[in-house]
């Protein structure tokens, strides 16, 4: 299937007299102005689910609560040594005192660095296999010399915030596939216009020995020239705006958001989105032309 990229003197007299993909020209930019967004968005937080992942996975806390303060070090010095000393473990660290007052200072202010604040021993834990076998052994090793340690696993208190960022992830790739059906709709629409606008040329046409497949690739070929160029104008205020919102986002400097980077392949993706929309145009409108042309008497 051949698609020129200029169309001929014929093909705009044949179709741009009536105008109808002149406008179909700004919907698209419209169309695909909102799926470029949506597919960005949809991006972003695949990249930041993603980030979330590497940095959770196989991170473990362990608090050693104690109200007798050489019981609770003493028991937090036994805990480091049986975590260290565990198969599967790569890193085990304790977290020190004032680290743990500057985080409880927005909550208790001064009184966080009091010393005799029974603040609980925390360790740091970053398994290389987050496997249940490996947590099972960790468990086990901890609870053998502090009974009433307490593990917590950072996957599972971030778990809502995965089930959010997969929840958006399906939102914008199902707005996108909307948007592109919504496109192919609006194609086949076009092209029944335009069909209905010439009819009296095309039926001319016909006397002179044009087949039904030569008329098609008149109206797909100016369809998809219009589809791409609105797509482009569309394509490429929405890509400015997705940057200005990026360099938003890096001047947060939260670590939550830290993630929110495109790599190469996505911005490679977004920039494919008018092109797969100019070939969905060519295939919509070559569809609708011969059917309806097929059905002409």
């Amino acid at each position: 299937m051949k698609l020129r990229l200029i169309a001929t003197a014929a093909d705009r007299a044949l179709l741009d007299s009536a105008g109808e993909t002149r406008t179909l020209r700004w919907i698209m930019a419209v169309m695909l102005f909102l799926t470029v967004l949506a597919a960005a968005f949809g991006l972003g937080a695949l990249a930041a689910a993603e980030t979330l992942d590497r940095q959770l996975a196989g991170k473990l806390t362990v608090q050693i609560v104690e109200a007798d303060p050489a019981a609770r070090e003493a028991h937090a010095a036994q805990a480091l040594a049986a975590v260290r000393a565990t198969a599967g473990v790569s890193a085990a660290a304790p977290v020190d005192r004032d680290a743990l007052a500057r985080m409880l200072r927005p909550w208790l202010g001064a009184d966080g660095a009091d010393p005799d604040l029974p603040i609980p021993a925390m360790i740091d834990v970053q398994l290389a296999s987050p496997s249940p076998a490996t947590l099972a052994r960790v468990s086990d090793a901890i609870h053998r010399v502090a009974p009433t340690a307490r593990i917590d696993r950072y996957e599972a208190w971030m778990s809502p915030v995965a089930r959010f960022m997969r929840t958006m992830i399906a939102l914008a790739g199902t707005l996108v596939l909307v948007m592109a059906a919504a496109a192919a709709t609006v194609v086949v629409l076009a092209a029944r216009a335009g069909l209905d606008a010439h009819r009296e040329t095309i039926a001319m046409l016909h006397l002179l020995g044009t087949t039904d497949a030569q008329i098609a690739r008149l109206f797909q070929r100016q369809i998809a020239l219009e589809t791409l160029y609105g797509g482009i104008a569309g394509s490429a205020l929405a890509l400015v705006l997705v940057a200005l919102i990026g360099g938003e986002i890096a001047g947060l400097g939260a670590e939550l958001v830290s993630g929110v980077r495109f790599a190469l392949r996505d911005w490679l993706a977004l920039l494919a989105l008018p092109l797969l929309f100019a070939l969905l145009a060519t295939f919509a409108a070559r569809f609708a032309v011969e059917r309806v042309l097929g059905r002409a008497p």
